[in-house]
């Protein structure tokens, strides 16, 4: 069965564009399964928000920079 949420309330994004929320998620996942391994659960969480909060077409183009060594982030 599949289970379906968004991300819950975040007290660092209160009142925000949540661009700044989806990229944090973002980069959380990543620093997580570089720490835990791609398929720890804790990890999977972070990868359910910024799935269910970013647009495809950014998380597309922030995986191929990453592969490219050219992601701006702190990961």
């Amino acid at each position: 069965m599949i289970k379906l949420e968004t991300a819950p309330i975040d007290a660092r994004f209160p009142l925000m564009n949540q661009t700044q929320h989806c990229y944090t998620h973002y980069l959380e996942y990543h620093k997580c399964i570089q720490k835990k391994g791609k398929h720890a659960p804790k990890c999977e969480k972070f990868a359910d928000y910024y799935r269910s909060m970013c647009p495809l077409e950014w998380i597309q183009r922030w995986n191929k920079q990453r592969e490219q060594g050219i992601f701006p982030g702190p990961i």
